[in-house]
């Protein structure tokens, strides 16, 4: 056996050997059993007090402006659950996705990886298959945990559906990883547990997107929940990613460079609201964005983020968590045509009222200032407000 051979068998054994142990161990004769089901749905609603029907958010609300009714925005199922004693497997459908401007809503892939444990406290693990990037802390919050309606749009555009797929290490000490869990099931709006630290290399197209070019994304995360003497939880965070994005042209674009530079770096801060609580994040990096001067894509520099202020009221069965919410956003959004060109200035003011674990009714105002642009509309400003109504139903 030439030399060569020798290092790719042995460097192939040595990769292989965390997994060989996991599927080694005896699996329980009714894996089934661990298998838990849940899932939420949404209804929406949001042509109330609207002062301008013109106003859209193709990223966020499809259900936004003229013509737009009672709008089923998610209709999640789960299945998830240990399926050997170093093996978690998860998968999420939604059943909300319309196609096109149909309400015949079809079944479409969310999640479905695997978590590889390489130790029996499962403080280090690997990843597999289509999930959430570690990018952002809203970004990886569940929709069901969120107070705002929508993601914001500066950390939101960094990661199309907030999922790829790829390959993902974390690493969190057990101590780390409880406190995760408990900052998700007591209400007080975790992101979940995305390890301590994480590092991965994913697509970078988006999920259920054929990669379209020979350039995998790279991400990098570092945060830590620190518990005061108060027992009040105080996370900060860092993330960043690199990577080439192949962007899609309309024929008015004089432009004919569809692959650019895709790359950010944000911080985070979260005053977990007990009761008040504060939460902010905010990236710079560069990226594509159609420049309507020159009426070309162009590289350039993007900036923006969000603040939010809430307070949670906390009663037997009830509680309440009135929230304001500030974002804005200057740059390109990638997965848009000719790589829309944004400026965004928006805020919220809502209240979420909660009763028992299972139904919830958030309200909101918004007051929108927005200039997106592309090579077909090259002139586009739009200022509207709408009082915004959901009902979320948990199961």
């Amino acid at each position: 056996m030439k030399n060569l051979e020798k290092v790719v068998l042995w460097t192939t054994l040595l990769v292989l050997c965390p997994f060989l142990t996991v599927f080694s161990q005896e699996a329980s004769t009714k894996w089934y059993d661990k298998i838990g089901f849940g899932g939420y749905t949404q209804l929406r609603y949001n042509r109330l007090l609207e002062t301008n029907d013109k106003l859209q958010c193709e990223q966020c609300d499809k259900s936004l402006g003229a013509g737009k009714g009672f709008f089923l925005r998610r209709a999640r199922v789960k299945f998830a659950g240990d399926v050997n004693p170093k093996m978690y497997a998860y998968l999420q459908f939604d059943m909300a996705t319309s196609a096109g401007n149909s309400l015949q809503h079809i079944l479409s892939l969310k999640d479905a990886y695997f978590d590889v444990s390489l130790d029996n406290q499962k403080e280090y693990r690997i990843r597999i298959g289509q999930s959430k990037v570690p990018y952002g802390f809203e970004n990886m919050q569940s929709s069901s945990n969120r107070l705002a309606l929508d993601r914001n749009d500066a950390l939101n555009s960094a990661v199309k559906d907030e999922r790829d797929l790829g390959v993902t290490f974390y690493y969190a000490p057990t101590v780390v990883r409880e406190r995760f869990k408990m900052l998700t099931k007591s209400g007080l709006k975790g992101s979940g547990d995305y390890g301590m630290f994480g590092f991965g290399l994913y697509n970078g197209q988006g999920p259920g997107r054929i990669e379209q070019n020979d350039n995998l994304h790279a991400v990098a995360r570092l945060t830590y929940p620190f518990e005061l003497e108060n027992n009040q939880i105080i996370e900060t965070s860092i993330q960043a990613y690199k990577g080439k994005y192949s962007i899609p042209l309309s024929e008015a674009n004089l432009s004919t460079q569809t692959l650019w530079d895709d790359e950010r770096i944000a911080g985070t801060l979260v005053v977990y609201p007990q009761p008040l609580g504060f939460q902010a994040e905010y990236n710079v990096g560069k990226g594509p964005e159609f420049n309507p001067q020159t009426m070309k894509t162009e590289l350039q520099n993007l900036k923006g983020g969000y603040a939010q202020v809430m307070y949670l009221f906390r009663g037997d069965k009830h509680s309440f968590m009135p929230f304001f919410k500030y974002q804005y956003y200057d740059g390109g959004k990638k997965f848009e045509r000719d790589a829309r060109s944004y400026l965004v200035r928006d805020t919220e003011i809502g209240v979420e009222w909660q009763v028992g674990r299972y139904f919830e009714l958030v309200a909101l105002y918004m007051i929108s200032n927005r200039t997106f642009e592309d090579a077909l509309k090259p002139v586009n400003q739009v200022i509207g407000n709408t009082l915004r109504l959901q009902v979320q139903l948990n199961y």
